[in-house]
């Protein structure tokens, strides 16, 4: 017979559990509202200065580009720019971009450095046995650009210095609050995105187009770092506040279940007490 002070001890414990789960879901969900919007609001910048580089790169065409547009004849370093949350309770989202980015490095012929963004991912890292070239964590749940510029500053010295031949950032894109994908994308060498037909407009650089692009290219890699932050951080709140609500709900069934044991078992306790009353007064008689 199951002990029911063992079973009642339980159903509290279950009990605070889902108080707890409950709360975290409560302030995730306060937190991806925010971020939600942070994310959201850089998608047309982000998208704008990608179409606008593609555009001045067509025009300047046939001139001296800027460093960070050469590709390499041959690859063989790469850098990633890895980002994760600092914490976990997230569901399946710290363990998909992990593996996505192990995964991406043993596929690729290359030395492989990575930036490590968030402390899980370091952590990830650092078990491995990766090689770690920076970390950056404690960036908060709302980092504004020059939080992020270090990050990005470290990619733009690297590449035009030959000390890395491609670079990639890896992150998790919001996609709405029950979805979001680990990514990979590459950032450098800068790659000339398609432009439609119906937004491809003949602009009029000054001075001219190869000094506008010079310009712009330092530009248009800090923001895609911190564009990637932003959305990881949307993503994180997303996700942890959808396994806060699933965990809650499996409390609330566990503690359903404990309860019928407990009411079955009480009931047991009170029938044999019962046949032992019962007994006793026929033994009596």
């Amino acid at each position: 017979m199951a002990n029911i002070r063992l079973i009642r001890r339980r159903i509290k414990g279950v009990k605070n559990i889902a108080k707890i789960t409950k709360a975290m879901e409560m302030i995730a969900a306060s937190k991806m509202r925010k971020a939600q919007e942070h994310g959201l609001a850089g998608r047309p910048y982000s998208e704008k200065i990608t179409q606008v580089i593609s555009d001045l790169m067509a025009v300047s065409s046939g001139q001296a580009l800027h460093p960070c547009l050469t590709a390499r004849e041959e690859v063989k370093k790469i850098t990633i720019i890895h980002i994760t949350p600092d914490r976990g309770l997230a569901g399946g989202l710290v363990g998909n971009i992990n593996r996505m980015t192990a995964r991406f490095i043993l596929e690729k012929n290359a030395k492989a450095g990575v930036i490590a963004v968030g402390r899980k991912g370091l952590d990830f890292l650092r078990r491995t046995g990766r090689q770690i070239e920076a970390e950056f964590t404690g960036l908060g749940d709302y980092p504004d650009l020059l939080a992020t510029l270090p990050i990005s500053h470290i990619v733009l010295d690297e590449y035009p210095r030959g000390e890395t031949d491609e670079v990639y950032i890896a992150y998790t894109k919001f996609i709405n609050t029950m979805s979001q994908e680990a990514v990979i994308e590459k950032l450098l060498p800068v790659e000339p995105a398609e432009i439609p037909p119906t937004e491809n407009v003949e602009y009029i650089y000054e001075p001219n187009a190869s000094a506008v692009l010079d310009g712009l290219i330092p530009r248009f890699v800090e923001m895609q770092v911190y564009h990637a932050i932003l959305e990881s951080i949307a993503s994180e709140q997303s996700a942890r506040m959808v396994a806060m609500r699933n965990a809650t709900q499996n409390a609330k069934e566990l503690i359903e279940d404990l309860t019928l044991v407990y009411n079955k078992v009480r009931q047991e306790m009170i029938t044999n007490e019962l046949l032992d009353i019962t007994g006793g007064t026929a033994a009596l008689e």
